[in-house]
């Protein structure tokens, strides 16, 4: 973390504080133009306005341009709605005056903070591996596709081969070379369509001209989270939070649920019960909705926090922020786990 001000008093303030909650990785510059010159090496920049050199307002636009932007949260000793809005505008995450308030707020603010950091971390991850799982779907079609139109015809062109082979034609030496080099060509595409067949993973490598092609080496079909190969059932979904509710769906998807999101307590609660019902997914605003646990569907809560974590009762607990590939392998377990119990 890094805090941008030029008042040491401040700032001794600041880093009491953040030290009693547990924020002790913190650094200092006084100026703006030092923010602008190592705010990509932290994840969050405590920003005041009035700087030496610049406005905070004039800060906020350079600091989210980075390859990597912090997150930004404006402290000044002048707050203004005026101010507020433009500074959130740029872009910063919040603000926050520096009054009575500022010891009990700080940790709250930075604390939402990180979590929407991680949570939009999450999300991109999920949606890069939505993209690669439509990727993999694409290359199964095109893999049906292939068997049909050139499988057929090269085995009907192998046959043709090993008759010309087989004949007691005289051929000479140049036929015969020529014959031998027409095996390879066919053998390799045989190769290539098996290759083909068994890739699960859309990797790519460069190729002369600026393009790219998709990596069938030998070794192109490496591990992964595979699509999956079979319907897990129905996960009913009730997040209030879009970004996370988006990240938790694309996660379902991922390990074969069909999602049904649930945005009334009611719908949620009824629904449980149903038909093909396996799973029911709630996150903290809506825990209070989660069905009790049942022989017949498995239960995920969603928790942000240790004390939610320890009264909640479910099958699986996770806690907020996650990272999509571990609730993805923790889900798979839990649903094999229950298919092993059926048997």
């Amino acid at each position: 973390m890094l805090i941008v001000d030029d008042d040491e008093d401040m700032v001794r303030l600041m880093r009491t504080i953040l030290s009693q909650h547990g924020f002790t990785d913190v650094e200092h510059v006084a100026r703006g133009a030092e923010a602008l010159a190592r705010g990509g090496e932290f994840d969050v920049v405590l920003l005041d306005h009035q700087l030496p050199d610049m406005s905070g307002v004039e800060a906020v636009g350079p600091l989210r341009a980075k390859p990597k932007p912090p997150s930004i949260v404006v402290v000044t000793g002048n707050g203004t709605e005026a101010l507020a809005a433009a500074v959130l505008r740029r872009g910063a995450d919040d603000y926050l005056v520096k009054d009575a308030s500022l010891a009990h707020l700080l940790p709250q603010v930075l604390d939402r903070v990180r979590r929407e950091r991680a949570l939009r971390g999450a999300l991109t991850t999920a949606q890069k591996e939505l993209v690669r799982a439509e990727r993999l779907a694409a290359i199964g079609e095109m893999t049906v596709t292939l068997h049909h139109e050139i499988n057929n015809p090269l085995m009907t062109a192998t046959a043709e081969l090993d008759l010309l082979s087989m004949s007691d034609d005289p051929v000479t030496p140049a036929q015969r070379a020529a014959l031998e080099a027409l095996r390879e060509s066919l053998d390799r595409i045989r190769d290539i369509v098996r290759r083909i067949g068994s890739l699960r993973q859309a990797r790519t490598t460069p190729y002369p001209g600026n393009l790219r092609m998709i990596d069938l080496a030998e070794d192109g079909s490496g591990a992964g989270i595979e699509v999956p190969v079979r319907s897990r059932g129905r996960a009913l979904l009730h997040v209030q939070d879009d970004p996370l509710a988006q990240v938790v769906t694309g996660v379902l998807q991922k390990v074969g649920y069909e999602v049904q999101r649930c945005r009334e307590v009611e719908t949620f609660a009824r629904s449980a019960h149903a038909v093909g019902v396996t799973l029911a997914v709630a996150a903290d605003e809506a825990l209070d909705a989660l069905p009790a646990r049942s022989e017949f569907f498995k239960t995920v809560a969603l928790v942000s926090d240790d004390d939610t974590a320890h009264r909640v009762s479910a099958d699986l607990v996770v806690r907020l922020p996650f990272d999509p590939y571990t609730l993805a392998e923790e889900l798979l377990s839990l649903s094999d786990a229950d298919v092993a119990d059926e048997r």
